[in-house]
């Protein structure tokens, strides 16, 4: 039986790995092993934080929002509560910017 030398597909399995893991510190980037447990790791982190990263910009979007909407006598619901009955399309996202980049516009919206 003829012997089967791996060398090219393993070395090519590792690169892969190694490329993946060029910025992590220590044996984290430098031995097989623990560099792709170390990817492992990582990749089930971005998966997570893919759906975190949501939760967390809505909510920034609702503190701006809020702040914005204390400092003319009212609270965030009241101003959500206001702006569905009046079937208002803008989301949460255009509202924080209008808050902070155009707050004349988002006076106008508030008070109708």
């Amino acid at each position: 039986m003829v012997r089967i030398r791996r060398g090219n597909v393993a070395k090519k399995r590792r690169k892969k790995i190694f490329k993946l893991t060029k910025g992590f510190k220590g044996s984290h980037s430098k031995l097989f092993r623990t560099a792709n447990q170390q990817l492992m790791k990582s990749l089930r982190y971005s998966y997570r934080d893919r759906k975190q990263r949501k939760r967390l910009f809505r909510k920034l979007w609702i503190i701006r929002i809020n702040a914005t909407v204390r400092s003319y006598g009212t609270n965030y619901s009241q101003f959500i509560s206001h702006l569905k009955k009046m079937q208002f399309g803008l989301n949460r996202k255009m509202l924080a910017q209008m808050a902070i980049i155009d707050l004349a516009t988002f006076v106008k919206v508030m008070t109708k």
